[in-house]
């Protein structure tokens, strides 16, 4: 006999999807989420540099953030937590992040297939009208998500 699956909540998922393994050692932290989206921050943090010498966060934490809260919107999208594979997130940044700042990735799922899950989002370090980049993704479903059907 099985359980009945409950809906995916991200407020309840985040301590634990976000507070072990490499989101755990980046610190990651859950800040915010809507129907479809969700916001993920990345504290400063100095062995985090990209450069000795400067304050600015090196790129490869930035898109471990966004692709963690890609994943995140996709589940809360869907309503469900469910195997996927990032096949492809395009990271264009537009400038680096401020010394010091913390870095917001927030990320919006705006379409599931049978197969795939497309998001978009921006990091930014205070101001979202000033990205640091912008973010566009796919996702594969490993079961397979249809969301014309209203289920998997």
């Amino acid at each position: 006999m099985s359980k009945p699956q409950t809906a995916f909540d991200p407020v309840q998922a985040a301590p634990f999807l976000l507070g072990s393994g490499h989101c755990g050692w980046l610190g990651l932290e859950f800040r915010d989420h809507g129907a479809d989206w969700v916001e993920l921050e990345l504290p400063w943090r100095k062995d985090l540099l990209a450069e000795t010498g400067g304050e600015v966060l090196a790129s490869g934490p930035i898109i471990s953030l966004m692709d963690m809260a890609s994943g995140l919107a996709i589940w809360t999208k869907l309503g469900r937590f469910e195997a996927i594979a990032t096949l492809d997130l395009r990271v264009d940044y537009q400038r680096p992040a401020r010394d010091g700042a913390a870095v917001t990735g927030r990320v919006e799922c705006y379409r599931n297939t049978r197969s795939a899950a497309f998001v978009r989002g921006i990091a930014h370090d205070g101001d979202p009208a000033d990205p640091v980049a912008h973010v566009a993704g796919v996702f594969m479903a490993l079961q397979g998500a249809d969301d014309r059907k209203g289920k998997l």
